[in-house]
Formats: C-alpha cells, sequence, structure tokens
C-alpha cells in the first residue's frame, strides 16, 4: 500500500470527510436561510410558498431550520438529529421541484439539487459528526 492509499484509507479520513460534508451542508442551509429575508424577503417567500401550495406561514419555520439547521451542522453540534430534521423540509423542496423536470437550471428549477442534498443529509446521518465538532467536545 502506498502513502496515498494509506492516507486515503485511515480512520481519521472519514472524520475529515464527515467533516467538509458537514461543512458543505451547513453553508448551502444557512446561504438558502438567508435568501428568504435578503434576497426574496420574508413577505415574499410566504407568497411563494402559498402559490406552491403550502401554507404560507410555513415560510417562517422552514426558515427557522434551514437556519438553525445550518448553523448547527456547520458547528458539528447534533448533527445526526440535524441532518435527518432537515430531511422533511427538503422534502417540501422536492416537491415544489418535481414537476420542473430533473435539471435545476430549468425553468423554475428542478429536482437534482434537492434529491442530491437529500442524499448528502442522509449521508450525514449516517457518518455523524466528523472531526471539529461541538458535539465531540461536549462528550470529552
Amino acid at each position: 500500500m502506498n502513502r496515498i492509499d494509506t492516507i486515503l484509507t485511515a480512520p481519521r479520513s472519514t472524520d475529515l470527510a464527515a467533516l467538509l460534508l458537514r461543512l458543505g451542508l451547513g453553508a448551502v442551509f444557512l446561504a438558502h436561510a438567508l435568501a428568504k429575508p435578503l434576497v426574496f424577503t420574508l413577505p415574499g417567500t410566504v407568497a411563494f410558498f402559498a402559490a406552491s401550495g403550502f401554507p404560507g406561514w410555513t415560510a417562517y419555520p422552514v426558515f427557522l431550520a434551514e437556519l438553525l439547521g445550518g448553523a448547527a451542522l456547520l458547528a458539528g453540534l447534533r448533527t445526526r438529529a440535524v441532518a435527518l430534521a432537515l430531511l422533511p423540509v427538503m422534502a417540501g423542496a422536492l416537491l415544489v421541484h418535481l414537476p420542473n423536470g430533473w435539471m435545476f437550471s430549468g425553468q423554475g428549477g428542478g429536482w437534482e439539487y434537492v434529491a442530491f442534498l437529500m442524499i448528502g443529509l442522509g449521508a450525514q446521518a449516517l457518518l455523524g459528526d466528523g472531526a471539529f465538532a461541538v458535539s465531540r467536545l461536549q462528550r470529552g
């Protein structure tokens, strides 16, 4: 086994992979949360949710789930639970994007990006916190 194979198969590499996935997902969810008040406005987001067939008020808990979930993922706080808790939010997004086809670049955004985020959340739930997680500090 050469040095690269040794590095990539070391137990620590799984911790680093979980960290990278956690940081990527956390950044995406935080960005999507902040786009709601800063780009689309919360009233605009409420209108979009209502136009998409959801009660308009659900925009607020979705905003909070994305904001708090994204921050928790970045910090590595209860990573498995947070990843699982964000799956229903993404299932709602999947329902909105399913009629628009596969590619997210299509009219109204397709569902491939949402599905990929769901797969990422599932993988994160299976992998756990990874390196440099607040939850690991709490466990000692």
